[in-house]
């Protein structure tokens, strides 16, 4: 992306100053939640993972005194985690000579925010075992329980090749994550040797067979991309958003540990 800054008049006094990382919450994101009803036949794994889970938990950055002034001013809302960054680093210093100044400073082409469209949970998105238990032999009822036998890494990503894909994923994380209050990554991993407790009964003459799944988000929307401008007349700032354009984009992010169970027993192996 373009970050080379284009100076229309003359020299301003631009510095960058510390970053504020305050979690909270840019009033451009607001976003409704969605009551999502986990299944009784999905378990939560953090406690028995053999492999803990890194958080990709992104916080959202309060904006500083001069950068809520400026995405005020905004024509277009902007919601990008990185965007905010930058103008969280930035400080103009006013001065009693400002009359008559002018400057246009080009901050780069950005996708500035994601609205989503619809939010849904696919329990059973990707397989990452099977266990099994032979009684057709058996005389009695039979146990068995969830047994993770080999390390599984799930990965999810965007449904679509689009512009600056590492800013819309941050964006359509962080609005998946609000809507379903589900603990989400683009990427899980279950750890060999992970097991659960509850039992499945398997009959005599039986073949037992219980699946694991991991369950993951579907999250669609649309991203809304613009050239970026910060602009000064006197003592006025202001961010001008020029050729904005929108494009849908879908994206399938993993659930943190949680495994979807589903079992059946069979006359012959399966």
């Amino acid at each position: 992306m373009l970050r080379q800054l284009t100076i229309v008049t003359f020299a301003i006094f631009l510095s960058f100053s510390g970053l504020h990382t305050t979690e909270a919450k840019n009033k451009e994101t607001k976003t409704p939640s969605t009551t999502v009803q986990i299944p009784s036949s999905t378990l939560h794994i953090a406690k028995e993972n053999t492999n803990p889970n890194t958080s990709q938990d992104t916080p959202y950055l309060q904006p500083s005194e001069l950068s809520q002034e400026l995405l005020e001013t905004s024509n277009v809302p902007i919601q990008n985690p990185d965007l905010i960054r930058i103008l969280n680093e930035t400080s103009i210093s006013k001065t009693p000579w400002a009359i008559g100044f002018r400057a246009t400073i080009y901050l780069g082409q950005w996708p500035l925010n994601y609205e989503s469209e619809a939010t849904s949970v696919n329990w059973q998105y990707q397989k990452v075992n099977t266990n099994h238990y032979d009684n057709r032999s058996g005389k009695s009822q039979q146990q068995m329980h969830y047994n993770q036998e080999s390390q599984s890494i799930v990965k999810g990503g965007l449904t679509s090749r689009i512009n600056e894909a590492d800013h819309v994923k941050q964006m359509m994380l962080l609005t998946a994550s609000k809507k379903t209050n589900l603990t989400l990554s683009f990427q899980t991993i279950i750890g060999a040797g992970t097991k659960k407790d509850q039992v499945y009964n398997i009959a005599p003459k039986k073949v037992g067979y219980l699946y694991a799944y991991t369950p993951a988000v579907h999250e669609k929307g649309k991203v809304t991309y613009g050239e970026v401008y910060l602009t000064m007349k006197g003592s006025k700032r202001m961010i001008v958003v020029k050729n904005v354009t929108s494009q849908g984009i879908g994206a399938w992010i993993p659930v943190q540990d949680y495994v979807s169970l589903s079992f059946g027993s069979y006359d012959q192996p399966r």
